[in-house]
């Protein structure tokens, strides 16, 4: 996604929403001595990166903003059908936040791009290895992006299950046969091999920061789209 990551796909890959994180992936750090972590490599990485450039302040903010937006904009509609109702109906309204979410990730990759070109290269990445390596990661990303929005459609993509679009079974098709939130981490890898192509020192830690805003966003959608579902099953017995 330097070009889209779709805001729902990455946290869902089945009709009851993501899985949530296992405990275990987590509780390994509880022993880490941070005292005795090597920092030299952050430390040199942040040497070459100007944080106060304007350009990589935009390209950082449009990062964190993306998400927040479809997050809320999507609850609430989900809590108010708003939008269902000023579009007609709730596929209409899905559509057209899909279209606003693309453009939002087009300006996001644009600025992230822009901060790149702002920045001077990383010496040691400009060579033909890194390059090569990077658009080998940048084209494995692109297919777990298009694999996964192939395999939701449109508006398993984008929130439809927010709008009561819901699906109707359990994706288990590449790439939810591999990877959890394939889209999320997929756009992530796209930031990264444009990155490395780059030779990028700001790219590498922008990178960074798609990956933690999208590690918050799967924790925060999860446990919500999971609920969704729930209530769908309950209403199901019900009848």
């Amino acid at each position: 996604m330097a070009g889209r990551p779709g805001p729902g796909a990455g946290r869902r890959a089945a009709a009851g929403g993501g899985r949530p994180f296992p405990r275990e992936c987590c509780e390994g750090l509880g022993g880490l001595e941070y005292s005795q972590v090597d920092v030299t490599a952050m430390a040199r990485l942040f040497g070459y990166v100007d944080v106060t450039d304007s350009a990589f302040i935009l390209a950082a903010l449009s990062i964190a903003f993306n998400p927040l937006f479809w997050n809320m904009v999507a609850r609430w509609e989900h809590k108010t059908r708003a939008l269902s109702r000023v579009f007609g109906s709730p596929r209409a309204a899905c559509y057209c936040l899909g279209a606003v979410i693309l453009l939002l990730n087009c300006v996001r990759s644009h600025c992230f791009t822009e901060a790149m070109k702002s920045q001077p290269k990383l010496e040691g990445l400009d060579c033909h290895w890194a390059y090569y390596l990077g658009l080998a990661i940048l084209a494995v990303g692109t297919l777990f992006v298009t694999t996964s929005f192939l395999a939701l459609g449109f508006t398993g993509t984008f929130l439809g299950d927010y709008f009561g679009i819901l699906m109707e079974a359990k994706v288990t098709s590449f790439p939810f046969s591999v990877l959890d939130n394939p889209m999320y981490w997929g756009s992530t890898a796209i930031y990264l091999g444009w990155s490395l192509m780059h030779a990028s020192p700001a790219g590498l830690l922008l990178t960074a920061i798609v990956a933690i805003t999208y590690t918050i966003a799967m924790l925060y959608e999860g446990p919500f789209t999971e609920e969704i579902y729930r209530q769908k099953q309950k209403g199901v017995k019900s009848k």
